[in-house]
């Protein structure tokens, strides 16, 4: 998420990044609290970063302070704007492989799809985009996401398994979509063998759609030895450039336990945030350092896209 701010006068610039900083701050009760009506447009954009730390084993580290966090832009340390480390609800979409390759994994790509809404936020915002060469949602037309397993359920159950693959066009429509969630923290999960063979778009074209939101994208490669098409570099590239994981597993009985470790990744992160020094259109890399004597892995987007100056409003 990049917020514009409209002045440039000091005082201005930093009453209106108080006001973000507010609108990610939990109330008493632990849900964001959004000022009412703010809209924030300008030439200052704030940049928002959803990071994980892990530990040796792998297991999720929180409680970590504001402190142990450096970020870096182009390789030049950034201050940070503002820092959260708690559990707040989400917007998930699972973006689901619907083609001829998925026949013999559908039902368990359910039942992994339920097993994730059993351990989600109670007010989480869960939606599904499916695919094989067309794109469809799970949802009734009317609704945009529900926090409902029974829903869920249905929405699940409106993939198919035979066509061919718009892996591409699904990511565009997942990305999209997920925007419209009112939960600052956006996730797409992705099951697909990262193959491509009925899109309108290009990988390009949705690798820049990533690098321009702030969606953390985790993908999980459902390829087998019958999948010609399957392409795992794309898989780890969309996971790898917002700051998910890939993962490959070797048979489709461990998609209950990938769903469920995903779930704990996205309770598990820490929310930072930071106006650039020297901001200016195009890419920019991205890094984020954590100080600690334990040997800690931080992961987090490794860059993102500046549009130009335009009176857009937020991102």
């Amino acid at each position: 998420m990049r917020v514009r701010m409209q002045s440039t006068r000091p005082a201005i610039a930093a009453a209106a990044l108080a006001l973000h900083a507010l609108a990610f701050a939990p109330s008493a009760a632990g849900q964001d609290v959004q000022p009412p009506g703010a809209t924030f447009t300008s030439a200052t954009d704030l940049v928002v970063l959803h990071v994980t730390v892990i530990d040796r084993k792998r297991g999720f580290v929180s409680g970590l302070p504001r402190e142990a966090f450096t970020v870096y832009e182009d390789h030049a340390p950034q201050e940070i704007a503002f820092f959260r480390n708690e559990e707040s609800p989400v917007t998930v979409g699972l973006v689901i492989d619907g083609s001829t390759s998925m026949h013999r994994k559908r039902d368990a790509v359910i039942a992994a799809g339920l097993a994730f809404a059993r351990s989600a936020h109670p007010e989480d915002q869960l939606f599904t985009v499916h695919f094989n060469e067309r794109v469809w949602r799970g949802l009734p037309p009317h609704q945009e996401f529900t926090s409902d397993a029974a829903e869920l359920r249905m929405a699940l159950q409106r993939t198919t398994a035979r066509g061919k693959t718009a892996f591409f066009d699904a990511l565009a429509d997942g990305l999209a979509h997920v925007e419209r969630g009112r939960a600052q923290k956006k996730v797409l999960i992705v099951l697909s063998d990262g193959g491509d063979n009925a899109s309108m778009r290009t990988f390009e074209d949705v690798l820049e759609m990533a690098r321009r939101s702030d969606t953390v994208i985790y993908t999980i490669g459902m390829n087998d030895q019958y999948d010609e098409d399957a392409d795992p570099d794309v898989l780890k590239e969309l996971a790898r450039s917002t700051g998910a994981e890939a993962y490959f597993p070797d048979d489709v009985s461990e998609l209950t336990a990938l769903l469920e470790r995903i779930a704990r990744d996205i309770r598990s992160g820490y929310t930072i945030g930071y106006v650039p020094s020297s901001p200016s259109e195009g890419f920019h890399e991205v890094r984020v350092d954590v100080t600690s004597a334990r040997n800690l892995t931080v992961r987090a987007r490794s860059g993102y896209v500046r549009k130009g100056d335009s009176n857009d409003g937020a991102r």
